[in-house]
Parts: structure tokens; sequence; C-alpha cells
């Protein structure tokens, strides 16, 4: 039902856009013939709520349409970015949460001393400032000065097409075929785009971790902790860490969500040729086709995050699990 509610709203508000999916097909110096030939194939004149039933009638087949920008399957365009936003997003969220987890930890243990003010300036900082802005800087010192990095794009022109796509993630490729100068190229043109990512999902799980911490440090079964003797480092990771793990798997899995459905000025930055890039590039050029299968690739990684992590809930905590 999820899934239908997505794609309805998402086909009724593209209806409602001021775009001509006819222009975009035919042109804006199309003969009138040819744009009622067109309007009549792409089922135009047909009542709204018809239009929707064919549109989720091929939706559910696989048919996403065709794609004015690229004369493409939709769906076969959307395999072909898609892995390169996974890999992007799954790298940055692995940075996010294995720095941003004990940094909120640490925030929380600490509140009001100093390592809990310098988290909470690092944070601050990491979802204030623009993350284009950000990002040209990070290019500006790390690649065109200190040359540490790899400049914009997935792989360097002349790496381009060796490695087979299995997965279409280039790590996982190239390590497949063992080729590790590439897999050593992608990587370096990953960690800038992926470090910026990583950096504000840091901020963000840091902020909510440290909330949730001082919450749990507050409750009386830390203080039952201490009384029987357990150190205070050790109530806050062996009783007040598991008892957050519930709502800071939402976090997680919100965060990972958001970078998956496309980080567009990231991409557009650093010429990432992921989903995000995918979909900016076809509202610019009214390619509605690709602009709502985009979004319903994007509505449906939503609501896998969320079933995935109610299957986590239950595995973190007893209490969830039914006999």
């Amino acid at each position: 039902m999820t899934f239908i509610g997505l794609t309805a709203v998402t086909f009724f508000i593209s209806r409602l856009t001021n775009i001509d999916p006819v222009l975009a097909v035919v042109g804006d110096k199309a003969t009138q013939a040819a744009y009622d030939r067109a309007y009549q194939a792409l089922g135009l004149d047909q009542p709204l709520i018809f239009q929707y039933f064919i549109y989720f009638k091929r939706l559910v087949t696989g048919d996403f349409g065709m794609s004015v920008l690229t004369s493409q399957p939709v769906l076969t365009d959307l395999l072909r970015v898609f892995p390169a936003t996974f890999e992007l997003a799954t790298i940055a969220i692995i940075i996010g949460v294995l720095l941003g987890v004990p940094a909120g930890v640490l925030a929380g243990a600490t509140k009001g001393r100093w390592p809990d003010q310098v988290i909470r300036v690092v944070g601050l900082f990491g979802y204030s400032v623009p993350v284009f802005w950000l990002g040209l800087i990070g290019l500006f010192v790390f690649y065109g000065k200190l040359g540490w990095v790899a400049g914009t794009g997935r792989l360097d022109v002349f790496y381009q097409g060796v490695v087979t796509q299995r997965t279409g993630v280039i790590l996982v490729d190239a390590a497949i075929e063992g080729n590790w100068e590439i897999f050593a190229n992608a990587f370096s043109h990953l960690i800038l785009p992926a470090g910026i990512l990583g950096y504000f999902s840091l901020a963000y799980i840091a902020r909510m971790t440290r909330s949730f911490m001082i919450e749990q440090l507050s409750q009386e079964y830390v203080t039952a902790a201490r009384i029987k003797g357990n150190s205070y480092w050790g109530s806050v990771w062996r009783h007040a860490f598991p008892n957050i793990m519930v709502p800071l798997i939402t976090v997680i899995g919100l965060s990972y969500a958001s970078l998956l459905e496309g980080a567009v000025l990231t991409e557009t930055v650093f010429a990432w040729p992921g989903l995000g890039l995918y979909i900016t590039r076809a509202l610019f050029n009214s390619d509605m086709n690709a602009v709502l299968g985009g979004t319903v690739l994007v509505g449906a990684v939503f609501i896998t995050i969320n079933l995935v992590s109610d299957l986590l809930y239950k595995l973190v905590d007893p209490r969830l699990r039914t006999s």
C-alpha cells in the first residue's frame, strides 16, 4: 500500500507541473498534427485516473518508459546510475557510523565538559556549511593544491571500461578481477566526496546519539549500576548504550536513505554519475519518465530500508521478538 501511495502521489504531482511531456518528445517546433499524434500515443487524451492505472501497470512489469534524454529505457538508466550512488552512500554512511556513534556517546557521557563542546562545534559546522561549498574547497585543497586525492568522476579517463562491470560498484568489480591499480584509482576518486557526505552524516548521527545517551544516563537503572560497583564508562557502554540501539538504528537508516536518494549537490560538484545527477539532468530537460522513475526508485529505497530497520529492531531488542 505504501508503494501504491508513493506512485500515485508522484504521478499526480508530475501531471500538475507546467512541464509538457509531449513537447519533451516532439520538440517545440513540431507541427500541430505531430503534437496531437504524440499526445494520443502517450495516453494523455485519457482521464487522469486511467493514465495512472496504465502507468502503474507498466511500472509493476518493470516498464518505466523511455528516457527522452538518453533514448534508452529508464530502467536501464537507473540500473546504470544507481550503483554509483550506492557506492558513494555506503562508504559515507560507514564513515558516519564509525565516527559519529562513538563521538555522540562521548559527548553525551561528558555533557558540558570540553569533549562535549568540541564535538558539538564540529557537528554544528557539519550540518550548517553548504555541501557544495565544502566540496569545492575540498577539491581545491586536497586535489588542486596537495594532490592527495583524485579529481572528479569515478575513474581516470584511461581506466574507464577496463574492468568488466558485474555489480556496477567499481571497488567491488575491481576487487573481483584482482585489478588493484584500478581499485586504488577508484578509491582515490571516491574518498573525498564520500568523506564530505560522511562528515554531514557523522554530524547528524553524533547529535542524535548524544541526545539519546543524555536521556539514558539520567535513568535510575544507570544509577543502580553505579551503586553496584560498575565504573562510569562501563555503565555507559554495557547498560546505557544497548538501550539507545533501537532509535539509533532509525537515525542511521534515515541517514543512509537520504544519502541513497542521491546527494544531488555532491554528485554535481564531483561529476559523480549517480542517481541524484541523473534526476537533476532529467528535470532540467523535461524528461518526466526519467524523473518519475528516479523518484519511484528513491521511494522504494526508503521503504526497503524501513523494512530492514524493523528486522534489526528485533535483533537488538529481545522484547520486540515474537514467539
